[in-house]
């Protein structure tokens, strides 16, 4: 019979909630007696962050004046924006007949403001499983009492916990969504932070690899904020009209994360506006808009290497997140890779900005099911891990 999941996100872009109605549809073109189970997203919806929580969920990721508190209360909000995506989203399903009480759970991955993985915040510092955490504000339980519904949260802990990064947790969901029986298939999510999924043909029954390569939208985002008053660089149209600055871009690459093999994961702990502060000084008197060009190719540079360093035979590069809508990223991205067809996710089933959303409703259908949803090949946990902690209505 057909599931109903509600998957949430709100990423490292820090621009608002993502989410999407999804339905488990059997599909009977499987030849078993459990046949596979064909993600359809009914409805979704978004909702953006004010500039002023913006801002705050931006600081958090800081040492702070009382920021337990300030954290806590920021939780509070985020559950009650979720809440609201999820009211929008059940709004929509009802037209179609669709009620609260057939959503099975609510998958919701929280906003991450403190990522500390084995290894360190990926900065090459020795860090050992007693010193590494991971945060992600939300408050479930309120989440849970504001929807009436299950709530499954805190993915990222007990894959760390095995010893793996927490993150990413998409390539499973990657796997299931994306994967063809003879092609070699890579994911590329531009979000904040970029990550990975290298998928081998399905038919050579060889591991998913992925990993963070490093900052995405997030300082590109940055840099068009102050310097334009604009949250992010529409189509990349003011980066397409600068001119790279090598020397830059050679300083912005010599950061000890890119030289470790995975698996790996980053954040806002170490590709913050502090970090990229430091690196600009010595081109105080450069223009912003050469800056904003070699950003871009720092963007880039990180998931070309991904790529050829580890699926040298790749088919096809699927893009999600928001960079899927920065067109010269894509440009730069197909202009790199001309054996290998560069698309956005959009032409393989599902929009840009529902990917990361539907990834969390399928983990949740994992952890209600009791299934694993760590890929160890991915995150180096010890094992396959049931993820998530579920939050009854």
């Amino acid at each position: 019979m057909t599931e109903f999941y509600i998957g949430l996100m709100s990423g490292t872009s820090l621009d608002g909630v993502d989410g999407v109605l999804a339905a488990f549809v059997p599909d009977d073109s499987t030849p078993s007696a459990a046949p596979a189970q064909r993600l359809k997203v009914l409805a979704a919806s978004s909702a953006a962050f004010d500039v002023g929580f913006r801002a705050e969920l931006l600081a958090l990721n800081s040492p702070s004046h009382n920021e337990l508190h300030r954290a806590a209360l920021a939780g509070n909000r985020l559950a009650a924006a979720y809440a609201g995506v999820v009211h929008s989203l059940l709004q929509t399903a009802q037209v179609s007949g669709i009620q609260a009480r057939q959503v099975v759970a609510i998958g919701a991955h929280g906003q991450t403001v403190r990522h500390q993985p084995p290894g360190g915040r990926a900065s090459g510092a020795s860090c050992g499983g007693d010193q590494s955490y991971t945060l992600q504000l939300g408050n479930p339980s309120r989440l849970a009492e504001l929807t009436g519904l299950t709530v499954v949260a805190d993915f990222r802990s007990r894959d760390l916990a095995a010893g793996g990064q927490g993150a990413p947790l998409a390539p499973g969901f990657h796997q299931y969504l994306f994967s063809q029986p003879d092609a070699a298939v890579a994911v590329l999510n531009l979000g904040g932070i970029s990550n990975l999924t290298l998928l081998p043909p399905a038919s050579s029954g060889g591991a998913v690899l992925g990993f963070d390569c490093g900052a995405g939208n997030a300082l590109m985002d940055a840099w068009c904020q102050q310097h334009l008053g604009q949250s992010y660089d529409d189509v990349g149209a003011w980066a397409a009209g600068g001119v790279l600055i090598p020397e830059l871009l050679v300083d912005l690459l010599d950061e000890p994360y890119f030289a470790k093999a995975p698996p790996k994961s980053t954040g806002r702990d170490l590709f913050s506006t502090d970090w990229l502060a430091a690196k600009l000084k010595p081109f105080a008197s450069r223009n912003p808009r050469d800056v904003q060009n070699t950003l871009a190719e720092f963007t880039v540079q990180p998931c070309l290497t991904g790529i050829s360093s580890y699926q040298k035979n790749s088919d096809r590069l699927i893009v999600c997140g928001g960079g899927a809508f920065n067109t010269h990223l894509m440009t730069r991205l197909q202009a790199s890779l001309p054996g290998v067809a560069v698309a956005s996710s959009a032409e393989h089933g599902l929009p840009p900005l529902q990917v990361e959303a539907a990834a969390f409703a399928w983990l949740a259908r994992q952890t209600i099911q009791g299934r694993t949803g760590n890929l160890p090949s991915v995150t180096g946990a010890a094992g396959a891990r049931v993820l998530g902690a579920i939050y009854l209505a």
